[in-house]
């Protein structure tokens, strides 16, 4: 920790403050400048208490850490990326992966028709909402339970591993149990007890940034799982809240560099909700390829029209298709890849998993 004292502090009072940072188990190394002395707090700040009280004390102008607060996040503690499996998909490695399917879970025929297209596109894992964190309580809360029996019976038939959202405590035996990713979402991004209970299933981890969370909160929400000894964690930007009104929220792409540069964890770009309008999905994809996004997640509904949550924002089977298409060669471009589609009226040949 770095200790800015107070301009022209008389010696008692500087000492004081020494003697305080001793007791607390740090060795003090004093640099006096012309007007102000800057002390240097040398020690473990995993073993002995944290010197952020000092900043209450009239004597201290200013106290600014030295190692990043989300110490197991940080690229200090892993400089290296960090891949993470989810099943047979490794994400993080030269293969931007895709997540795609419905905002919701409506019902089988709807959830079905998606994930065989999705899946013969090229997306890798299957995203859909058995529960739905909705703003209005008289709007569409998703199937829960059935929604997550859908989900895996999909599973079966396409290969694709799930993803899907965690609301509830209550609910986290029973999502773990059919989801092979759990997503937390905006709303829940700092709700630190889900975080440990859905880190403590061993499952990987989607967490969204929040509506209006700040980069370090963000890694901050991520330390809870990895201090829980889940080291599989994904960060998703999924837009922030901002003043502007085109949008539905403000996808802030310049979060993918600076998280690169701060952590080791894989980033996930959701284009659907940083817009709300699938006019814009395309243009936000190939910006998060351009920038170096390990992941993206897309919601595809057969009939946006007809959809029961968030359906402006979502494409067509077709429309997803067409998407993979225009992305390849950006991929290629930044030295990336994305799977390629299945074969026209050839069966689907990836390994089922159950």
């Amino acid at each position: 920790m770095i200790i800015v004292l107070k301009p022209n502090l008389p010696a008692r009072e500087e000492r004081a403050v020494l003697a305080e940072i001793k007791r607390l188990g740090y060795r003090p190394h004093i640099m006096r400048g012309v007007s102000r002395t800057v002390v240097g707090a040398i020690g473990d700040e995993n073993r002995h208490p944290t010197l952020e009280a000092l900043r209450a004390w009239p004597q201290v102008e200013s106290v600014t850490p030295v190692q990043k607060r989300h110490k197991l996040a940080s690229r200090e503690a892993h400089p290296a990326n960090s891949t993470i499996r989810v099943r047979d998909v490794v994400i993080g490695g030269p293969e931007i992966v895709v997540m795609a399917g419905p905002c919701s879970v409506e019902s089988e025929k709807q959830l079905m028709e998606t994930a065989r297209a999705v899946a013969a596109s090229g997306a890798r894992i299957l995203r859909g909402g058995a529960y739905k964190p909705r703003t209005s309580p008289y709007e569409f809360q998703g199937l829960g339970e059935k929604g997550l029996k859908l989900l895996a019976k999909a599973r079966r038939e396409t290969g694709l591993p799930i993803v899907t959202e965690l609301l509830s405590e209550d609910h986290v035996e029973l999502v773990a149990e059919h989801a092979d990713l759990l997503q937390i979402g905006a709303r829940n991004s700092q709700n630190f007890q889900l975080i440990v209970a859905a880190a403590k299933t061993g499952l990987p981890i989607l967490l969204k940034r929040g509506l209006s969370m700040r980069v370090e909160e963000w890694l901050l929400a991520a330390e809870y799982v990895l201090a829980n000894g889940n080291r599989n964690v994904l960060l998703c930007e999924r837009g922030i809240r901002t003043f502007e009104t085109y949008t539905r929220n403000t996808l802030d792409l310049s979060a993918v560099p600076i998280v690169k540069r701060e952590s080791h964890l894989p980033v996930v770009i959701d284009p659907s909700q940083g817009g709300g309008r699938a006019d814009l999905v395309s243009a936000f994809c190939r910006g998060a390829v351009a920038m170096g996004a390990d992941a993206l997640i897309i919601e595809v509904h057969p009939n946006p029209r007809e959809a029961l949550s968030d359906g402006a924002q979502q494409l067509t089977p077709a429309g997803f298709a067409a998407l993979m298409d225009d992305l390849r060669p950006l991929a290629t471009a930044v030295g990336r890849a994305i799977a390629p589609p299945e074969a026209p009226g050839k069966p689907l040949t990836r390994k089922r998993v159950e």
